[in-house]
């Protein structure tokens, strides 16, 4: 799949990291260090600009790592990016650590998935099929 994108910041495309792969990594584009404190969460931008085709998303998730070593995530996670929005596409990153966490211009800060998405047309009826599960909400398959 090819994708349109303009790149305003130093750093190079988003790239998958191995072979296979699902995401792709997202760099920090920034005029200076940025410090979020524990519990502070902030907007990072990427300096990335895509045009995705119709029934597409762009899905940007937590980097793992960042996740277990700094506790660092992503607020809506995972953020979407529709393909009518052509702004600059920003990462809102939290810190849930005790610890300052330091981030730099070029540091992957974040994923990013492409997806297929449906649109859906609903269908407004008086009830629904049965289901082993029926209404089974939280907690109700594990102990």
């Amino acid at each position: 799949m090819n994708i349109r994108i303009i790149n305003k910041s130093k750093n190079s495309l988003p790239a998958y990291e191995t072979a296979h792969a699902a995401g792709m990594d997202l760099r920090a584009d920034l005029e200076t260090t940025m410090v979020l404190q524990p519990m502070e969460r902030k907007l990072v931008p990427t300096g990335l600009h895509i045009e995705l085709p119709v029934g597409f998303e762009a899905q940007i998730r937590p980097r793992s790592g960042l996740a277990f070593k700094h506790g660092i995530s992503i607020v809506n996670s995972p953020g979407t990016i529709d393909a009518d929005y052509r702004g600059e596409v920003k990462v809102l990153l939290i810190n849930l650590s005790t610890e300052p966490f330091e981030i730099n211009t070029g540091d992957r800060i974040a994923q990013m998935v492409v997806a297929k998405h449906e649109t859906v047309n609903w269908n407004e009826v008086e009830e629904l099929s049965e289901t082993s599960r029926g209404h089974g909400g939280y907690g109700h398959t594990g102990k």
